[in-house]
């Protein structure tokens, strides 16, 4: 287990329509894993490089692996994964890091 700072990050493609209502709701449903306790510097942003079909990248931080796992494990994340991730996202890639 890390006692050291986690970044935790996702690229990812929706299956909606860019600029649809239904991309547009996924983010903001999305952007309400901020207000999971531990998350910290939670940022969406829209990924612009042709080298790549993701089109999105979520960004966050935890102080440590517990606070990782507590926000892996929190109700509103699940939820969340369950009931719009897996059903919306047709790709994605997660990357964790902590420095070096």
């Amino acid at each position: 287990m890390s006692d050291q700072p986690i970044q935790h990050t996702v690229s990812f493609r929706l299956v909606h329509a860019p600029g649809s209502d239904q991309e547009r709701d996924f983010l903001d449903v999305a952007s309400g894993l901020a207000d999971i306790p531990g998350v910290q510097n939670f940022r969406q942003l829209r990924q612009v490089s042709p080298k790549s079909d993701h089109t999105f990248w979520f960004t966050m931080d935890f102080a440590d692996q517990t606070a990782y796992d507590a926000y892996t494990n929190h109700p509103v994340h699940v939820a969340f994964v369950r009931d719009r991730w897996e059903p919306e996202v047709t790709s994605f890639q997660e990357l964790d890091f902590v420095a070096l």
